[in-house]
Order: structure tokens, then C-alpha cells, then sequence
């Protein structure tokens, strides 16, 4: 299958991201107005202002011209840090009351939580509508068969084998069984067997291999060698809840996974990617529906709430970093402090988005056909 266009790429992420975007500032916005927290500015994107209007309130609402985020001005945000300054402390005491510096940390805590909280919120809703309409995968994970030669059928695995857990990590579905080992190449597995009557557990090493879809994407991925079944079935109402938060907790367990084998050398940092990389694949998953797209918006809200949970400076976590220390402290850091971990911060994500904006444009084969034109 051919890749979409350009325009319908473009336009494929705004719808995307755009979204995604709004609703974390709208939680830093609804729970700073709870706590009476006058915000100035309510902005989608960076940069130059395209359009905008000031409601009723005298919040600013506006798109800027760069859609690679937002963000929203509370009153007295005077300094990255959000520490009290001298102009702060001029404020007449009525308009101090209603700033950011004025609430206690507790609060100042829940208003910068309440972003990746909403996303996480957002993915929650996402994944039960998705499994009411799609069902859920509920075929057991038992072995259908094993593929000769392969990981499986070197370490001992039968047709009819029930995989209880793997690591320790209990199995419900075949899914289960698949998603876990898709995301271990070449590792050692210690698999946990049901046969007849007897458990018994069996090391496994999982081959590696390279999955590539419709669109040519590619991606290296554990293999097992093993067939089993994939069945789908409506499910209760009632069960919905707890399928989404197994789902976002499945998610996040694998992006920790991934970035613990980057981090240890097990899995190339080539393959870590980036908002053009995020544009490509919003607009391929676009062209195979809106069930597609809908799942990989919900898949990026989870990226976006856990991303700004890292202990960062200038994200949400880093702020939260602060305010724990803050609370335990019983005071503040000096805000000298403060302005540098944030100018070592803004540093940490300039030179990693500078990265995966390399490897993004390394995957769609730019620098080859650069080369070959020097050449």
C-alpha cells in the first residue's frame, strides 16, 4: 500500500497532536481555576499568534503558527521556575491571590499533575469506546501449533501447552503472550507451562526478527515460532473499565521496556522517533480508518502523559520534582537553582529532539539520497 500525501500527512497529525495538546492544558487549566488561579494565556502551538479571542474571564485563547505543543500562562508565571519575584511580590494583594506562586504546593502540585493526568483520563475513555466496538481478544494463551526449527520448538514447546506466565508476568489472552514476546528479541525467557496436570517451566531464548507492514514501516521484533488463535468478543459494559486500564498499563509497561533495552544497548537508539516520524505514521493509520487513527491517538496520549511525568526540568515532572522536594524541604529550592536545572533541562530536550528529528529523517532515507546525489 502507497503512503498518503503530504497535505493529508499534515493534516492527518494536526488532528492528532492538536487534540491531544488541548486536552492536557485543559487539565492545568480546569484544576488551576478550581484552586483560583486566574489564567492569562490559553495557547495551541508556539510562536506567532494565527487567531485567537479573550473570554469573559481575560484568558487569551490562541493558536500559534508552530503546532508542536502548548501551554497555558497562569498569572504570576514571571520566570521558568514560577518562584516568587520582586515584580510578583509587588502585586496588589487581591491580583497576587489569584497567581500561580500563591497557592501552597499541594495544590500547585495537583494544577501541573492534572496535564498528564487528563491524557492518561483521555486514553482511559479511548480504549473503552474502542472495546465496545472491536471486542476484546479472549482466546486463552494456549499453543497451536510450533514452527519447526524455531525458538519454541528448540526449547521444548508442544501443540497444546498452556502459557500460564512469562518472567513471572501472568498471561490472559494469546495477545498477552504475543505482545510480551514481540517486544523481547533475543532474550531469555523463563516461561511458565501448563501441561495436563503438571507445571513446569521452560527457558526460552526469543529470536529476533524484523515485522514490516503495509505501508513498509519496519521494526525488530521477538519471535517465538508458535501459532495460536486470535479471537475477539464483545464483553460487558461492566468489564470495560478494567480491560482500558489493563490496556494503558500494558502501554506503559512496554515503553519502559523499550527505553530499558535502548538504555542498555539491546535495542538500536536508531529507532527511537520523533514528531516527523509521529506525522508519517498519523497519516498512514488515517487512510486505514478512524478506528486506526482513533487507537493511535490513544496510544500517543499515553506517549504524551507519561513522557511529561519524566523528572525533567521545563516538563510537567520536573516541576512536580520540585514541588515533592518543596513539601519534604518544607521550603522551596533557590530559585538560582531552580533557573539552572531548567536551563540544563531545556538543554536535555533540544538536543533530544535535534536526535529523533535525525532519525526520523534517517528513516525516510533523506541522507541516502543525499548521498547519492553528492556522489
Amino acid at each position: 500500500m502507497s503512503s498518503p500525501g503530504f497535505f493529508f500527512t499534515v493534516l492527518a497529525f494536526l488532528l492528532c497532536i492538536g487534540p491531544l495538546v488541548f486536552v492536557h492544558e485543559l487539565g492545568h487549566y480546569f484544576v488551576g481555576r478550581w484552586f483560583g488561579v486566574k489564567a492569562e494565556t490559553f495557547s495551541i502551538g508556539f510562536g506567532r499568534e494565527i487567531l485567537g479571542w479573550t473570554d469573559r474571564r481575560g484568558t487569551r485563547w490562541k493558536v500559534g503558527w508552530l503546532p508542536m505543543g502548548g501551554y497555558v500562562r497562569f498569572a504570576g508565571d514571571m520566570n521558568a521556575a514560577s518562584t516568587p519575584s520582586d515584580e510578583w511580590l509587588s502585586l496588589p494583594a487581591e491580583e497576587r491571590a489569584k497567581t500561580f506562586q500563591a497557592k501552597g504546593v499541594w495544590q500547585r502540585f495537583l494544577i501541573v499533575l492534572a496535564g498528564p493526568a487528563t491524557n492518561f483520563l483521555f486514553a482511559f475513555f479511548a480504549f473503552m469506546a474502542i472495546f465496545a466496538i472491536n471486542g476484546l481478544p479472549t482466546s486463552p494463551p494456549v499453543i497451536g501449533g510450533v514452527v519447526a526449527g524455531s525458538a519454541a520448538d528448540e526449547a521444548g514447546i508442544a501443540p497444546g501447552d498452556h502459557v500460564v506466565a512469562i518472567d513471572g508476568h501472568a498471561l490472559e489472552t494469546y495477545a498477552d503472550l504475543a505482545a510480551y514476546v514481540a517486544l523481547r528479541p533475543e532474550q531469555r525467557l523463563i516461561f511458565r507451562i501448563q501441561r495436563g496436570s503438571r507445571i513446569e517451566e521452560v527457558p526460552v531464548t526469543i529470536r529476533a526478527d524484523t515485522a514490516r507492514d503495509e505501508f513498509g514501516n519496519s521494526a525488530r521484533v521477538g519471535r517465538l515460532g508458535v501459532v495460536g488463535t486470535m479471537i475477539f468478543s464483545k464483553v460487558p459494559v461492566t468489564e470495560l473499565p478494567g480491560a482500558s486500564l489493563r490496556a494503558i498499563a500494558g502501554s506503559l509497561e512496554a515503553m519502559v521496556a523499550v527505553l530499558s533495552q535502548v538504555a542498555t544497548g539491546e535495542r538500536s537508539v536508531r529507532e527511537l522517533g520523533g514528531p516527523l516520524k509521529i506525522a508519517e505514521v498519523s497519516g498512514q493509520q488515517a487512510s486505514l480508518g478512524w478506528i486506526n487513527f482513533f487507537a493511535l491517538m490513544t496510544i500517543v496520549s499515553i506517549n504524551l502523559g507519561f513522557i511529561n511525568l519524566l523528572p525533567i526540568p521545563l516538563l510537567d515532572g520536573g516541576h512536580l520534582l520540585f514541588y515533592l522536594i518543596e513539601g519534604v524541604r518544607r521550603r522551596p529550592l533557590k530559585p538560582e537553582a531552580q533557573e539552572w536545572a531548567f536551563r540544563a533541562g531545556l538543554t536535555v530536550l533540544l538536543a533530544l529532539m535535534v536526535f529523533v528529528t535525525f532519525n526520523d529523517l534517517a528513516s525516510f532515507g533523506l541522507f541516502t539520497k543525499l548521498g547519492g546525489l553528492i556522489g
